[in-house]
């Protein structure tokens, strides 16, 4: 989960992320799926600019060393570890990175569940159909969900990433813009050694951390990895991607996946909705949603799972979705609405699915970074705060943007777009 290290993170900008992590948190808009609006915000530490000295390095390993003894780390499995460990430049380059420009929700879809992904999906479906029957059958969590979080997270096993793992998070904790992060899945990744499930060499993944087919946090690792194989080690790095698959259905489980129920279902609206209403966090029973006037996009009723919130991810101009449990689900694994929806729809395809019948709006384009920082900054100006500018479309900013388009008598659907900003400019 850390792609990216995973491809889907490629897609959207680059940051200290991790997928089956859940260490960290994202905003509930396509711009971002990983960081924080906090840590998007921090500026990267000397540390991260000028040289580094190695001798600064071996000063923090020496002190870190101590701390990874006293939470039980074998002296023998630490010095194995970090044998000829040194900074990487690399990471903290990619640490380092703000991406400027992001791509529009259906510009990511486009990518994430793309004809070639959903293709390679139903072979590996074939290919692995007894082992992926299996742990449907004891995690019950639909095999498509678990073959589409593989696709996203390394493309079905080709590209788990090559840093070291115990290299990669060293680097990030000798940085120290997230040192107690890192720290604490440095004490894990060196658990996850001393239990001798893998060895030093073979411990490589994302550059951030995250590891193996469906790329887990250590931590997560620890709480969640399975030995489905039986053969004694919980093997997420092997050729062989079935521990690794059962992981991610264990923890999918561990969250409360519901089996043979949707992530959400595209929906109509009806012409006088109103719009503040559709946001993630306002969860009502369906029969709240069919009173209203909502139908399937087809016109059928709304099927009732439980609990549905309404989605609007290109505000009131692109396809809208009654959303339930399992989209929550997903994004425990990584908190990024636009990485739920990749994995729901890509799962879809994968089981035959199709596209969405409403059309995306192709023209709007994305904004970038300092846009969105520049919209911020002019709708606090108006009058309508943000509670700071950080050039992420959090829920403060949707919240600023709908109380703008009210006061303007226009449709209050938060959407941050192009227009948008040229209307308070």
């Amino acid at each position: 989960m850390f792609k990216r290290h995973s491809l889907s993170a490629l897609i959207l900008g680059t940051a200290l992320t991790g997928c089956a992590s859940h260490a960290t948190t994202a905003s509930a808009t396509p711009t971002t799926n990983t960081t924080t609006a906090a840590e998007t915000n921090t500026s990267t530490k000397q540390a991260s600019t000028q040289p580094v000295e190695q001798a600064d390095f071996n000063a923090w390993r020496t002190d870190f060393r101590a701390k990874a003894l006293a939470k039980g780390i074998k002296p023998a499995v630490f010095d194995r570890a970090f044998k000829d460990v040194t900074v990487s430049k690399k990471v903290i380059k990619l640490d380092g990175n703000q991406a400027e420009f992001t791509r529009q929700i259906w510009e990511y879809l486009d990518t994430a569940t793309s004809a070639a992904r959903v293709s390679t999906g139903r072979e590996k479906a074939k290919q692995l159909a007894s082992t992926l029957s299996a742990i449907e059958a004891r995690y019950q969590v639909d095999a498509s969900v678990i073959l589409s979080v593989w696709g996203m997270e390394t493309n079905y096993g080709s590209y788990r990433g090559n840093t070291s793992t115990i290299a990669g998070l060293a680097t990030l904790a000798f940085e120290g813009r997230r040192r107690a992060f890192a720290e604490k899945q440095l004490i894990a990744a060196l658990s996850i050694l001393q239990s001798g499930d893998v060895t030093p060499e073979r411990m490589r993944g994302s550059w951030a951390g995250a590891m193996g087919h469906t790329q887990f946090m250590p931590t997560s690792y620890l709480e969640y990895a399975q030995d489905f194989t039986g053969d004694g080690k919980r093997d997420i790095w092997s050729d062989d991607p079935s521990d690794a698959l059962a992981s991610t259905a264990a923890y999918l489980k561990r969250f409360g996946w519901q089996h043979n129920a949707p992530w959400g279902v595209e929906v109509s609206l009806p012409k006088d909705f109103d719009y503040t209403q559709a946001d993630q966090s306002n969860r009502q029973p369906v029969s709240e949603w069919q009173q209203q006037g909502v139908t399937t996009i087809t016109g059928q009723p709304l099927p009732d799972y439980g609990k549905a919130a309404i989605l609007v991810p290109a505000g009131a101009h692109g396809p809208t979705f009654a959303i339930f449990k399992n989209f929550y689900v997903i994004r425990r694994y990584n908190n990024a609405t636009s990485y739920a929806m990749a994995v729901g729809h890509l799962a879809e395809k994968i089981a035959g699915g199709g596209e969405f019948v409403a059309k995306w709006p192709r023209e709007e384009r994305a904004l970038s970074r300092s846009e969105k920082l520049e919209l911020q900054r002019a709708l606090t100006a108006k009058g309508f705060s943000t509670k700071g500018a950080d050039g992420v479309i959090g829920p403060n900013t949707i919240k600023a943007i709908r109380a703008y388009q009210q006061s303007r008598a226009q449709v209050a659907d938060g959407y941050a777009s192009a227009s948008l900003l040229e209307q308070l400019k």
